[in-house]
């Protein structure tokens, strides 16, 4: 007699349901696992076997043949030991339910216990979406499977748990409460703020409009002019995570195992900074097992890139379509992996190779063709896509040695900018979209409409300019946050007129 267990397998933050099989032949004992599994689900055929006898219950005598269907996807990591190991108990005569809407997932240590996985959330969402309405899984795991509502968990300890579960000891269903943790986010301390920077007035706005509509920028200054600094502030500033964000970027940081088992919801926007010397795969994402890349890990929050235009050219190039489109597609030969990529990039650069152009104090020695040769690293197309360029200079020596003045605080930035942020919100209700970075061309015509005088400045400036479709349109976003700011329903001349000259340094 065949029998049956449901568990999940995930495809890039996605997941679909899977069904293990389990006979019993009569041949020489062995445990044989069909259906496109990779290693570490074959390894779990020794795993299962001893977790099962040193839970007190016997192994079947005879060939075990265990199908993880459909057999056309392949299977990965290691939350199949459970549903196999209850296959094989149910095979065996164990007193478990056939029961068609529950699941389990969870790694067998080989005492029987379960172990911590990593992607329980997404496994658990599209276990949901498949129609299960109860799941077992890992008691460390239980609190993150308990963000998915209307679905029964239950974390179990171990294999022993879960047959007792259904005999003499129910096990107590997780339940958690969201909100709680979305609050604890609003209340989290940062380790820098904008008070701790010194000047740089102009740099600040600069980022408080870019917080504000998600905008990215483009920073270039001195060596120790604040422009790090500023990047590590930015995070002070941004709004506090929706819950259809928190749950997203849940998702990407439970599939790469960087979740903390005892904080199952992400609360914090993430800040990625990354070195020079990343690879395009590590940026992007991919490999051979296609995992998510740094602009994922950065999704609805910052990616900072210091030194920008020390990254190869090819890293670059990369980032183009995923900062206009907010997703990734990682193609291979059997399937296409889409992985959500809505981040700010935040780029950090020298003005010229010895950093001193335009220094106030420092003469700059760098050759005409050397600073030529050095801001081509950075393509048009590239700097298309980029919303604010902003100038760091060197601080004044008055600047510098303040002690007495206290700069704002990123607290009150950041009343202005959630306050921006909500009429947004408010705007796009419907749209699918939650920043005015997001506008498409049609939303752009519907939300971005201009008075006589601000069609004709801009006329003006496309002629002057020869302003490109996607520049023209960034304008107009960037425009449109300004007003929010102020608290204007109508982008007026002023706001256009600030925001161009965000844009005019690399026109």
């Amino acid at each position: 007699m065949v029998t049956k267990a449901i568990t999940a397998a995930a495809i890039g933050i996605n997941s679909y349901k899977v069904e293990v099989e389990v006979d019993v032949v009569n041949s020489l004992p062995n445990i044989n696992i069909v259906g496109l599994p990779d290693s570490a689900v074959n390894e779990a055929r020794e795993r299962v076997r001893s977790a099962i006898k040193n839970s007190g219950f016997s192994f079947p005598q005879g060939k075990v043949i265990v199908n993880l269907a459909p057999a056309d996807l392949k299977k990965e990591g290691t939350n199949f030991d459970l549903p196999i190991a209850i296959g094989i108990l149910k095979e065996n005569g164990i007193n478990i339910p056939d029961d068609t809407d529950t699941a389990y997932l969870g790694e067998l240590s080989l005492d029987g216990s379960l172990r911590y996985v990593n992607g329980v959330l997404p496994l658990v969402n599209g276990l949901k979406d498949a129609g299960i309405k109860t799941v077992f899984v890992p008691y460390e795991n239980a609190k993150e499977a308990a963000l998915v509502q209307d679905v029964k968990i239950f974390g179990a300890k171990h294999l022993g748990d879960i047959v007792n579960h259904y005999t003499e000891s129910p096990l107590e269903e997780t339940i958690v409460d969201i909100t709680k943790y979305l609050e604890a986010g609003i209340d989290s301390d940062y380790p820098f703020d904008f008070k701790d920077v010194k000047g740089q007035q102009k740099a600040k706005k600069a980022l408080e409009i870019a917080a504000a509509g998600g905008h990215n920028v483009l920073m270039s200054g001195s060596p120790g002019s604040g422009k790090t600094l500023m990047a590590k502030c930015l995070g002070s500033i941004l709004p506090p995570l929706e819950l259809q964000e928190a749950l997203e970027l849940t998702k990407i940081y439970s599939i790469c195992g960087l979740l903390d088992p005892k904080e199952p919801l992400m609360t914090k926007r993430p800040y990625r900074a990354v070195h020079h010397t990343a690879s395009q795969t590590g940026i992007i994402g991919g490999g051979s097992n296609p995992r998510p890349g740094e602009i994922t890990l950065a999704h609805r929050g910052v990616l900072f890139l210091d030194e920008m235009v020390e990254f190869p050219r090819s890293v670059l190039e990369v980032l183009r379509q995923p900062l206009e489109d907010g997703e990734v597609v990682i193609s291979r030969a059997k399937n296409s992996i889409k992985y959500p990529a809505k981040f700010m990039l935040i780029g950090a650069m020298n003005p010229c190779p010895c950093g001193y152009l335009g220094d106030r104090e420092k003469q700059c020695t760098c050759a005409e063709y050397q600073i030529k040769r050095y801001r081509s690293r950075l393509s048009g197309p590239l700097l298309d896509r980029i919303d604010l360029v902003i100038n760091v200079p060197r601080l004044t020596t008055d600047e510098l040695i303040n002690t007495t003045t206290e700069a704002e605080p990123s607290s009150e930035i950041r009343a202005r900018v959630v306050k921006a942020r909500k009429i947004q919100a408010q705007r796009y209700k419907g749209e699918g979209i939650l920043t005015n970075s997001e506008l498409n061309a049609k939303q752009i015509k519907k939300y971005c409409m201009l008075d006589a005088a601000s069609e004709e400045f801009m006329k003006t400036a496309a002629q002057k300019y020869q302003l490109s479709g996607r520049r023209y349109s960034r304008i107009l976003k960037l425009a449109r946050t300004i007003a929010d700011l102020n608290l204007s329903e109508n982008i007026k001349l002023e706001h256009l007129m600030q925001a161009f000259q965000f844009r005019v340094d690399m026109i």
